[in-house]
């Protein structure tokens, strides 16, 4: 081994982990910002006299901001260079945070509008950022992220309530305190930004020669497996402590058991990242995770007495399955141009896809007086989701034809 070699292995070492720290200080932003909005939704409407519809378009607008911004992100990625768009990202998402909590009006809805914007920024160009610098490490790397970001939701769900009800400002310091943590990423990377300003045009000139993902069958195999499990996700968010209740489970602890679906989400998502790289392709955990969910929503239509157990199976479905779509991003692509490009696509349709879910699992539960009609319908997108998750797995990339 040459002394050039010796004196770069630690350089290199060090960029590697340097990278990773990057990664999950960006995880922890991607959620806690916007889902500990619901535990004290209550408390903003009571406030500002928010009617329920404009408090569930309060709710929803970051998943809107998703599917309309996600197709966006790859071009500013491409202008700005991807590691200036992760932190001009951050910036944004810094700002949002805390124009939501000022006392001025119409600041709630243009800090949660520019917080939409931000994390749908982020979650296109995390993938691609993997891709480029974990190129070996795709679904190990995606694992740790989608845990991370899911931990600290939590987290910020438990925290939220209790910061509210003892501080002056209520609901507003409750939901501004989530700025240290983009600040914290911000401060950390900006040094990492600095070292990569010089290299950042010529990365982003050298690999932008790739077919694009809308042209391409794979490329939306893998966009409608994005889709369909993001409105598992936020189906089983929006009304799985509704249909407990409906049930007789107390409320205290319906929440229990939404608690326990994210903790152990955190833990298949970890798991789910360990072995898909095993197999030579990703069909065997695509079809299974999404038999789990399957198994989830008929569980509850037919059998609700076992919701604990249902519970159960489908956090482990839907922890397992987040870090499938993401990785696929990277796996199914060449470069990372190409990764952010479907990681836009599929994030789009995504996104798009899970705002409506909720709303249709409501009206079908509206239309037919039960819970029975929306979880057999919903059981039925999850058998189109394991059929689509065997085509996506398939050991391809998108570049000739599919």
């Amino acid at each position: 081994m040459s002394a050039a070699t010796t004196r770069n292995a630690p350089d290199r070492t060090a960029r590697i982990g340097f990278a990773f720290i990057g990664v999950l200080l960006i995880a922890v932003n991607l959620r806690v910002s916007f889902v500990s909005v619901g535990p004290v939704l209550a408390n903003i409407s009571s406030d500002l006299a928010l009617s329920s519809a404009a408090a569930g378009f309060l709710t929803g607008l970051p998943l809107i901001a998703f599917a309309l911004f996600s197709p966006v992100a790859p071009g500013f990625a491409t202008r700005l260079g991807l590691d200036r768009a992760l932190w001009i990202s951050l910036l944004i998402l810094a700002s949002g945070i805390v124009l939501r909590s000022l006392p001025l009006p119409g600041f709630l809805w243009a800090g949660t509008a520019l917080i939409g914007l931000a994390i749908a920024f982020l979650n296109v160009l995390v993938p691609s950022l993997v891709k480029r610098d974990f190129p070996m490490r795709v679904s190990q790397i995606t694992g740790s992220y989608t845990a991370t970001q899911a931990a600290f939701a939590a987290i910020g769900a438990g925290v939220v309530v209790p910061v509210a009800e003892t501080s002056p400002s209520g609901w507003r310091l409750a939901l501004g305190i989530w700025v240290g943590l983009a600040l914290i990423a911000m401060a950390v990377l900006l040094p990492w930004l600095r070292r990569h300003k010089s290299g950042t045009a010529r990365a982003a000139t050298a690999e932008v020669s790739y077919r694009s993902p809308w042209t391409s069958a794979l490329g939306w195999q893998v966009t409608i497996f994005m889709g369909l499990q993001s409105i598992a996700f936020y189906v089983l968010m929006a009304w799985l402590p509704t249909i407990e209740q409906s049930q007789g489970i107390p409320a205290t602890t319906a929440g229990i058991h939404l608690s326990l679906f994210l903790l152990i989400s955190v833990f298949a998502s970890l798991a789910a990242g360990g072995i898909l790289h095993r197999g030579s392709d990703q069909r065997l955990v695509s079809f299974t995770s999404s038999g789990l969910m399957f198994v989830t929503f008929l569980g509850l239509a037919l059998a609700p007495d076992l919701v604990l157990l249902w519970v159960l199976l489908g956090a482990v479905g839907c922890g397992s399955s987040i870090v499938i779509a993401l990785s696929l991003f990277s796996l199914r692509t060449t470069n990372y141009p190409q990764a952010a490009s479907l990681s836009g696509m599929a994030q789009s349709v995504g996104y798009g896809l899970a705002a409506v879910g909720p709303v249709m699992f409501g009206a079908l539960r509206d239309a037919s007086g039960s819970w029975t009609l929306p979880l057999l319908v919903t059981a039925a997108i999850m058998a189109v989701l394991a059929v689509t998750g065997v085509l996506a797995g398939r050991d391809r990339v998108i570049s000739g034809p599919s």
